[in-house]
């Protein structure tokens, strides 16, 4: 029972700590579309130097359960369930990823004026945080019906996204002197895309360690 009770209180040691990269990663990449919305140089250079609290924290996830696999050796749902947070974790860590090549493509675009008016970046950003901030509740709270919720919203982002790109095919068209930006705002878009799919991605996790079989939300 000792044993028993150990493992459920490091285990749920390493769920808070998902939580925690969680959060701050969701924060990070909505902070990113603010300072490029923003023009904010400096905020985005803020989180180009944090990133590495996002990538520590990850490592911190993956030590602890490697050891607590060694060590506990558990079986069925639980052996599932590290095994769902060393994937989920890590699709978190991607989304902190995305916010860094965000903030990148801030500091290229600089104070140049727009040229294309960015309203369906906004949206994707909204979108995505939505999704990120649900699927990271589901997963806390080991839902699948709210993670089914994210296929829909994914399929929106997905929408969002393909719309975006060609309207910007066509301001480039246009305006083949502002390419540069035009590809900039596009790697934006395609960054917000990406982490969508990895609010999918943890979402279909946890199907597999409720369900203990893997799904594909996308189909």
């Amino acid at each position: 029972m000792v044993v028993r009770e150990k493992f459920e209180n490091d285990l749920r040691g390493v769920q808070e700590q998902f939580i925690a990269l969680s959060k701050l990663s969701i924060s990070t990449l909505d902070k990113s579309i603010t300072a490029l919305l923003n023009q904010d140089v400096d905020i985005a250079l803020s989180i180009i130097q944090n990133d590495m609290y996002i990538n520590r924290m990850e490592e911190e996830i993956n030590d602890r359960v490697i050891l607590l696999l060694a060590k506990q050796q558990p079986v069925a749902t639980d052996l599932r369930r590290l095994i769902v947070m060393l994937k989920a974790a890590h699709d978190m860590e991607r989304v902190g990823d995305y916010a860094v090549n965000i903030a990148k493509e801030t500091i290229r675009v600089g104070k140049s004026e727009f040229v294309y008016p960015i309203r369906n970046i906004e949206q994707m950003r909204d979108k995505t945080i939505v999704m990120l901030e649900q699927v990271m509740q589901a997963f806390t709270e080991e839902n699948v019906e709210k993670a089914r919720e994210i296929a829909a919203l994914d399929d929106q982002v997905d929408s969002l996204y393909g719309e975006t790109i060609q309207q910007l095919l066509s301001v480039g068209a246009e305006h083949p002197d502002k390419l540069s930006q035009i590809t900039q705002l596009s790697f934006v878009c395609r960054y917000l895309e990406r982490s969508a799919d990895h609010a999918t991605n943890i979402a279909e996790q946890l199907f597999y360690l409720v369900k203990g079989r893997h799904y594909d939300l996308n189909n």
